[in-house]
């Protein structure tokens, strides 16, 4: 339930029919889970953003602004999910983007999902048929364009899936619908390597920060699923779920051991900005 909408500061519920963000899907996002009124892991949205701007060409938002418009969204709410979006604003028709972009600035906020059990309940993941398109350029950023995602979510209907994993049109594991994923193998830490598709994730950044502080060995590289299948713990992240364990991956494989997801979970709850 959507609690309070700004655009471009002012409170409203539309946006221009020529926006861009609209028309082509040319802007970015930021999904932001928010606590007593402040958002977590704030600076590294804002370092996604910033990345996401300069590769698109589109003028970076103002952070005081940004800043303000969270608090105004919050105001009255103890905690949250914020949602910021920026696109390239109106132009006219065509894809070539004016040459002076005017950015629009939406935020919005939304009550916060019901906590999951503790310990979590550990998730029940499929594998998606669906797979991501490779392109450098739009890899790691949060852009608009979501559709391979939509398209993968659509895909099952049974409400005793939590979760569907996604794979690189080359075969690789990138990430879930909306999360990225680790694996526990040999006592190290390994996530899939985003470099050609998938969003570079800011709870994936916080969990390998915490672990590298921790002396945790972290591994960045590419996977597929016969790593999956023989790895010995396997969770995923988001911003606004945390860490969560997976106890299957459909036709793929069961964990019930999950020490190391439990130890990076609480350590990163305890180390949250």
């Amino acid at each position: 339930m959507i609690g309070a909408r700004l655009v471009n500061g002012v409170e409203s519920a539309a946006v221009a029919a020529d926006d861009r963000g609209l028309q082509y899907g040319d802007g970015l996002f930021e999904t932001m889970l928010a606590s007593k009124g402040r958002i977590m892991h704030f600076e590294l949205h804002l370092a996604r953003l910033r990345e996401g701007c300069h590769r698109l060409g589109i003028p970076e938002p103002d952070r005081d602004l940004v800043e303000n418009d969270c608090e105004r969204v919050l105001a009255g709410l103890d905690g949250g999910i914020v949602k910021l979006v920026i696109t390239r604003g109106s132009g006219p028709r065509g894809y070539r983007p004016p040459e002076q972009a005017s950015a629009t600035r939406i935020v919005s906020s939304s009550a916060r999902p019901p906590p999951t059990r503790e310990p979590p309940e550990a998730l029940r993941l499929r594998i998606c048929e669906i797979r991501l398109g490779l392109n450098e350029r739009l890899a790691g950023i949060k852009h608009l364009n979501r559709l391979e995602q939509v398209l993968a979510c659509a895909e099952w209907n049974d409400p005793s899936i939590d979760e569907g994993l996604m794979f690189s049109a080359d075969g690789r594991l990138i990430c879930a619908t909306a999360a990225n994923v680790f694996l526990v193998s040999g006592g190290r830490l390994v996530t899939p390597a985003v470099r050609d598709c998938g969003v570079a994730g800011v709870m994936r950044q916080a969990v390998i920060n915490t672990c590298r502080a921790m002396g945790v060995d972290v591994v960045i590289r590419d996977l597929g699923l016969s790593d999956i299948k023989g790895c010995e713990e396997l969770f995923v992240t988001s911003a606004v779920r945390g860490v969560r364990p997976v106890g299957e991956v459909i036709e793929v494989g069961n964990w019930s051991v999950r020490e190391m997801t439990t130890m990076i979970r609480d350590k990163v709850q305890e180390t949250s900005p």
